[in-house]
């Protein structure tokens, strides 16, 4: 198991650079194209030679005169629904867990996802951080042990199926001094809420069978047109520098999309 933290991912776009061409190019699904980061992601497997394949709630390319995206495969479906999981993973090599929401339906602020979100999504009703973290990413994570205890897989069961998770870096909290603290007494319920359904997703991927996974733990994503984050990123940054330890350095999503493909494509993480 590998944890990627914020000090990993800075160094994740030397690492991508200085990959050679993938010894054999995967059949890659990645489980919220359309967001944020994996928009990015989609992106960056296209230019390192993967077929993709992209389930969202939209199924259609959030950036039409993109290149590399144009390559992909957009599918609308619901990763609630174990059949629509199943069968996205049926021809695949590996996947990716991109699903996320800042704020649920339960939280009283998800109309602020309009803003906040890279992608400008907006909840629907049933959308919880139950529902569209843990429920989701644990789908997957079946999906995946299905597959690999099929007679086929089973022949070759030293080959283990790369999937990465994108956690947060609050996720991690509790493992550092003062972390405990904010976590169960200042932390809002909303945040509580939302790591609870991180964390359930890392300790499913930790007790699972025949999947490589890594583990990401970014900090506050962002880039130049995330304007709602730019005036914190300094905050957060200089709160990182000074050794606040539940605070961690901003990750550009350019780096952490980068992160993720290094991480389908070495066998050691």
């Amino acid at each position: 198991m590998k944890v990627l933290s914020a000090i990993t991912l800075l160094v994740a776009p030397l690492c991508i650079s200085a990959l050679a061409a993938p010894k054999q190019p995967m059949k890659v699904t990645v489980f919220g194209g359309t967001g944020y980061v994996g928009s990015q992601v989609c992106e960056r497997l296209i230019k390192r030679g993967h077929a993709v394949t992209a389930l969202s709630r939209r199924g259609v390319n959030p950036k039409p005169d993109s290149k590399e995206l144009s390559q992909v495969t957009w599918v609308s479906g619901d990763a609630t629904d174990m059949k629509t999981v199943e069968g996205l993973l049926k021809d695949a090599d590996a996947a990716v867990h991109c699903i996320g929401l800042l704020f649920d339906v339960d939280s009283g602020l998800a109309n602020l996802n309009k803003i906040v979100s890279g992608s400008g999504s907006v909840p629907g009703e049933a959308s919880t951080y139950d529902a569209i973290t843990r429920t989701t990413a644990f789908n997957v994570i079946q999906g995946i042990e299905k597959k690999q205890s099929s007679i086929m897989n089973v022949m070759n069961k030293d080959k283990k199926f790369p999937f990465c998770f994108v956690s947060a870096a609050e996720a991690g909290w509790p493992d550092v001094p003062f972390g405990k603290t904010i976590d169960e007494k200042i932390a809002p319920g909303w945040l509580q809420k939302y790591l609870i359904a991180k964390r359930a997703v890392e300790q499913r991927l930790k007790d699972s069978k025949g999947v490589r996974y890594a583990i990401y733990r970014p900090s506050l994503i962002w880039d130049w047109t995330k304007l709602d984050v730019l005036p914190v990123i300094p905050v957060f940054d200089f709160a990182s520098a000074i050794g606040i330890p539940f605070v961690d350095k901003t990750v550009r999503v350019e780096t952490l999309a980068d992160a993720i493909v290094a991480g389908l494509e070495n066998d050691n993480v």
